[in-house]
């Protein structure tokens, strides 16, 4: 059990909650000011995504990136950034017998593009999702190819940021596991992401049978989304790893009853006490993962 824990909040994600929730951050100041929210109520880092201010859609603009992470390191609050570096991989296969005719939806571009703001702004910490996957019921792909993580993962350890390895089933751990051995990365952190369509589901087994694979002596987290957020943050600390709750993953905090960032952290900082740990600060999570501050 780890009883010394991080506390991610991931603030809105670039999933269709717009219209869904009263209060989906959209605007990069909107976005600022809910991971600050966040860390006020214990979260010791922010993980976001921007969206398009007008539309409420998801963006890979650099500008928007650039005013968010400003809002935040100019503030008072101190709080760990974690920025996506996934925008880019989304590919909406045409339907039926016209599969080349690709749909509104996607959005591909080549690794390294994927990586532009990573590249002006240096967060301490970005994402590197670890393969391809069905995403959900329609004809979405989530891409993310071997040769695309390769070169992903290189650029991102030349540029001294913190690799957070996303992971949503089992062969995408295999292949993080890979990369490490091919010595692309250095000490990343994982991230299993748990009840995605069709990934790797949220129970007990499934996290387990991740967590006896992963490498030993990374810093890991895990996370479920929908109704299972809280139980897999349970789940999480009681197999020693860290956790991850936020309007990303979650817009509930009980039945009918609409989440903030503020509260999800809040209620997770409350398991966490109830089962006996503490979280830890953003100091204290900067050692833990061996960060070098930015900003």
């Amino acid at each position: 059990m780890n009883h010394d824990v991080i506390i991610t909040c991931a603030v809105t994600g670039a999933g269709d909650t717009v219209g869904r929730h009263p209060a989906i951050p959209v605007t990069p100041k909107q976005i600022a000011e809910a991971a600050l929210e966040a860390a006020r109520a214990g979260a010791t880092v922010a993980h976001c995504h921007v969206r398009d201010p007008h539309t409420g859609k998801p963006s890979r603009d650099v500008a928007l990136y650039r005013e968010l992470v400003e809002r935040i390191r100019e503030s008072d609050t101190d709080v760990i950034i974690n920025l996506t570096a996934g925008m880019g991989g989304d590919l909406e296969i045409g339907e039926g017998e016209q599969p080349l005719e690709f749909g509104t939806g996607t959005d591909l571009v080549g690794p390294l593009t994927r990586l532009a703001h990573i590249e002006e702004l240096l967060p301490e910490i970005c994402t590197l999702d670890c393969g391809t996957l069905n995403f959900g019921d329609g004809d979405f792909i989530y891409v993310s190819t071997p040769a695309q993580l390769r070169a992903g993962a290189k650029r991102i350890t030349e540029l001294g940021v913190k690799a957070e390895l996303e992971i949503f089933d089992t062969g995408h751990l295999w292949f993080a596991k890979q990369m490490i051995k091919e010595g692309l990365l250095d000490d990343p952190l994982i991230q299993l992401c748990l009840g995605i369509p069709w990934g790797a589901p949220a129970d007990t087994a499934t996290m387990k049978a991740m967590v006896d694979n992963l490498p030993t002596g990374l810093t890991w987290a895990g996370f479920g989304i929908g109704r299972m957020q809280m139980p897999m943050l349970a789940q999480a600390m009681l197999l020693g790893g860290n956790v991850r709750v936020g309007l990303e993953d979650n817009i509930w905090l009980d039945k009918g009853v609409p989440a903030s960032n503020g509260s999800l952290v809040e209620r997770a900082v409350e398991i966490i006490e109830r089962l006996g740990g503490r979280v830890l600060s953003p100091a204290e999570g900067r050692e833990k993962m061996k960060l070098k501050r930015r900003g």
